[in-house]
């Protein structure tokens, strides 16, 4: 007999009793004599029997996992992440699906719904840079599925948030800038809808006031902070002949696409311009020179994302109220802003 066509009934005939008490016994039911209950999971063994497990939890209305949506894998920051998700989710018994959204509005909604559809126990989301409506996610809520935002997140009430605190890192970064001798710092922000980059502009933005410096519109530079759009962005603000003497980015790939651009150009980093970025991407240590950027602790964010949602999907019958967690982001300080070898 193979050994995944061995069923409860086998067993049953095995041992020639019911099948509802080989059941009770293979799912430890104190209904079922502890003499019997051995018996029977001795034959089980004997037999090969192997439990369907997924058909278990489905009549349990649980499936032991969780879904993951984030903007894309491939940004260390994200893959660190999973990396702490999927630690805290193993230990606890739990498997992860992990999902890209790749900056889509449309297929974030369109997989929000696919796990909903799938009856995952929760969801741990950071939403893409189209999202400016939040209607797909009330489909979970419906569905009594926990759901947790962390790094960016939708500032509406009732939901759980883990996040660095985004003021006050735009604020250190440009701050940064201003102790190195910087007066003149360029912003590029990402989209002002999303409540990270708000942040970050207005933790920036608070910094100049601060220090006494004025604040100029045309030196926030508004893009979808890609390196290709860090490279156009800072040629074109030399071709316009804008006076600057810093940047500081919102992420860390629009920052080495200005590094690459000023390196051909001839521009000296820091002598001439400095340049914050934003994430402690893996390419900030190797490119020339080294770039100055806010570190965010990626693989706590990813453990206690999934501590918090796990505790609500154990808290169900009984929900808690939202909580949101802040961790503490720094700066590190590289020869991009001055730092000697």
């Amino acid at each position: 007999m193979e050994v995944n066509k061995v069923t409860i009934h086998d067993i049953a005939r095995a041992l020639d009793i019911n099948s509802s008490t080989v059941s009770r016994a293979l799912s430890d039911s104190p209904r079922v004599a502890k003499k019997t209950k051995d018996r029977i999971l001795k034959k089980a063994q004997e037999m090969g029997y192997q439990r369907n497990l997924l058909a278990s939890n489905l009549r349990k209305n649980i499936t032991n996992t969780i879904g993951v949506v984030l903007p894309r894998i491939s940004r260390h920051f994200f893959s660190s992440v999973i990396q702490g998700i999927e630690e805290a989710a193993y230990q606890e018994g739990y498997n992860v699906m992990i999902c890209q959204s790749l900056e889509q509005y449309e297929r974030e909604k369109n997989i929000i719904e696919t796990l909903a559809a799938n009856r995952v126990d929760g969801v741990i989301v950071s939403i893409s840079m189209e999202t400016v409506d939040y209607n797909h996610f009330e489909c979970l809520k419906s569905r009594g599925v926990p759901l947790v935002f962390f790094d960016r997140h939708c500032d509406i009430p009732g939901y759980n948030n883990v996040l660095i605190d985004d003021f006050q890192a735009g604020f250190d970064a440009t701050q940064h800038l201003i102790e190195k001798g910087c007066k003149k710092i360029i912003h590029f922000s990402g989209p002002q809808e999303l409540e990270i980059y708000k942040n970050r502009f207005e933790g920036y933005k608070a910094a100049l006031i601060k220090n006494d410096l004025p604040f100029r519109s045309d030196y926030v530079i508004k893009t979808r902070l890609n390196e290709v759009d860090g490279i156009a962005n800072t040629k074109k603000l030399l071709n316009d002949k804008l006076e600057f003497d810093a940047i500081f980015s919102a992420n860390d790939v629009a920052a080495i696409g200005a590094i690459k651009c000023l390196n051909e150009e001839g521009i000296r980093i820091p002598d001439d311009i400095s340049i914050v970025g934003f994430s402690n991407e893996p390419i900030s240590t190797v490119i020339n020179p080294t770039l100055t950027t806010i570190n965010q602790p990626g693989v706590e964010m990813g453990q206690r994302a999934t501590e918090l949602l796990l505790k609500n999907i154990q808290n169900k019958k009984a929900p808690l109220k939202p909580e949101t967690i802040i961790l503490d982001s720094s700066l590190i300080d590289r020869e991009s802003t001055g730092k000697s070898h």
